[in-house]
């Protein structure tokens, strides 16, 4: 029954990629964005009075829209999702992320977005296959699409419930690398389809010179851009490198056939630890803020489309396949997330259960999945119907489970902050934003933009700031509550600092082996010792 309704629905949905640019009318082109913009701004109005996702506000708006109403043609284009979206949501996500945290977590990461994500796509492809009735080169491709998680959608309820800082890190962490794992997977497919046979050996060495070759030349790439950084110093032509940087590693990755998402993650990564080192407050803040905005931007386009793209018809009569596909993933998800990171805890910290339980209920899928499916060759067995299954369970995954996670991780009770620690943020705050104030008062008196008297009336001003600051944070710590929920919270928040100050020995001491300072034996059994110390602390 499920397969007759797939197949009956099919032509409802328009696969056709977006006519060219050139050949638009310009001013109708400049309309529709108009229009597209004051509809994102209401729905921002509107999700906000009513406390639900963003994303989801967009595409429930984006069914309301046909095509006929807006002044010109509009719709997603496989290119441009993959050639260009895709690498600003990707290095907007790797120049965020905090690497000691990532380094903390990277072993669970790999787990989940490695063989995690392998392992999914076989038992869903297989219940596709085995429900649908769909041919096998076909349920695969279904398979791989279905396994990448859609992050933004995450992380927008955590930002409305509270969630423990590591599991927030680990998240997005599996969202930047197994996105780049589904594209080399679905491009082994499309070989196997257009080839007609494809060896094992074959398979793994297509994998290796893709993750090998991806992070050699983000690594490349991203040093490269660090090395533009020290000579410049403007906000601006910082703003045109890390651009450049981002869509032209990605480039140049498909150009050589190694993994362009992997590439962009690993430059991402590079330049926003130490890129940024190399430049003033100011112009970091600048960085950042670009980045956030072109994120916001290209996130609010997608999803906006994804609900003009479907048919509202369609979606009606597809239904039943995208719930059996939406369980299909979840099931191939969960037989795969609890017994691996069930082995998590012989090689690193175990995670709480409570914690894989949202890596199962933020399984929410998003726009690549469509991109994807609208990429697959023109003559593969079944396309339209793979086009329609994998738009109405995107669809359904972010209203349904969009709509219900921030509930269920409110239920899980996973963090609540006290009092207490608002009122350690709060001191900690005042230190962190004056003592950046004195570094731009710095680097403003280097470049003789500021006259010495008032640097020097400026900076103690700050100074008393971070003198009080001090004072309030010293006085906060030897005066903590003792009670058992302060006691445990105040613990947590010590580890957290902790496993900072341990990484970043790690870091020293593995820095000093690789340039022949230490020897190696000292040098291993002192990293041994800080391993045992990292695995010694607790989840924060």
């Amino acid at each position: 029954m499920l397969s007759w309704r797939l197949a009956q629905v099919s032509p409802g949905i328009d696969v056709l990629p977006t006519q060219p640019a050139a050949s638009n009318d310009v001013t109708s082109l400049v309309n529709t964005l108009i229009v597209l913009l004051l509809v994102a701004t209401v729905v921002a109005l509107i999700t906000r009075r009513l406390r639900i996702p963003y994303v989801v506000g967009l595409v429930l708006a984006g069914l309301t829209i046909t095509k006929s109403l807006l002044p010109g043609s509009v719709g997603l284009n496989p290119e441009i999702i993959l050639n260009l979206f895709l690498p600003i949501l990707i290095f907007e996500a790797a120049i965020n992320t905090d690497i000691s945290r990532l380094r903390s977590t990277i072993k669970p990461i790999a787990l989940i977005a490695g063989p995690g994500v392998m392992l999914a796509a076989i038992i869903t492809a297989t219940l596709l296959r085995w429900g649908l009735g769909l041919a096998t080169i076909t349920a695969a491709a279904i398979g791989v699409i279905l396994t990448i998680t859609d992050t933004v959608s995450v992380i927008a309820a955590f930002r409305t419930v509270p969630v423990p800082p590591r599991l927030a890190t680990i998240v997005e962490g599996e969202s930047l690398f197994n996105d780049g794992i589904a594209l080399v997977l679905l491009g082994i497919i499309t070989t196997i389809y257009l080839q007609g046979s494809f060896t094992a050996w074959e398979g793994v060495q297509q994998l290796v010179i893709a993750f090998v070759g991806g992070g050699t030349l983000g690594l490349g790439l991203g040093y490269l851009c660090v090395g533009l950084f020290q000579q410049l110093d403007d906000a601006l032509s910082n703003i045109l490198l890390t651009v450049a940087v981002s869509l032209g590693t990605f480039q140049i990755g498909q150009a050589l056939g190694v993994s362009s998402a992997i590439a962009v993650v690993i430059a991402g990564l590079v330049i926003g630890e130490l890129g940024f080192r190399q430049t003033s407050a100011s112009t970091k803040v600048t960085l950042l803020n670009f980045w956030e905005y072109a994120g916001f931007g290209v996130n609010t386009f997608i999803f906006l489309l994804v609900g003009i793209e479907v048919d509202p018809s369609v979606l009606l009569q597809t239904i039943p396949a995208a719930l059996f596909a939406i369980v299909a993933y979840q099931i191939g998800r969960i037989l795969t997330t609890y017994p691996l990171l069930y082995l998590l805890r012989f090689v690193d910290r175990p995670l709480p259960l409570r914690w894989q339980h949202v890596l199962i209920l933020g399984n929410i899928k998003g726009s690549l999945s469509m991109a994807l499916a609208l990429s697959l060759p023109p003559d593969l067995p079944g396309r339209s119907q793979v086009v329609a299954l994998v738009f109405s369970t995107v669809l359904l995954s972010l209203v349904g489970q969009g709509l219900s996670l921030p509930f269920l991780v409110r239920r899980l009770r996973l963090s609540s902050p006290s009092l207490t620690r608002q009122r350690l943020e709060a001191l900690q705050l005042n230190l962190i934003a004056a003592k950046a104030a004195q570094q731009e008062l710095a680097t403003l008196l280097q470049s003789g933009s500021l006259p010495k008297n008032l640097y020097e009336e400026l900076f103690a001003a700050y100074q008393a700031q971070i003198a009080a600051a001090d004072r309030d944070l010293r006085d906060f710590y030897n005066q903590r509550t003792l009670s058992d929920a302060a006691h445990l919270e105040d613990q947590s928040h010590l580890d957290g600092l902790r496993r900072r100050l341990y990484l970043a020995e790690k870091g020293a001491v593995n820095d000093a082996l690789r340039k022949g300072l230490l020897s190696e034996e000292t040098s291993q059994a002192y990293v041994r010792s800080l391993n045992e110390k990292l695995l010694s602390l607790k989840d924060d």
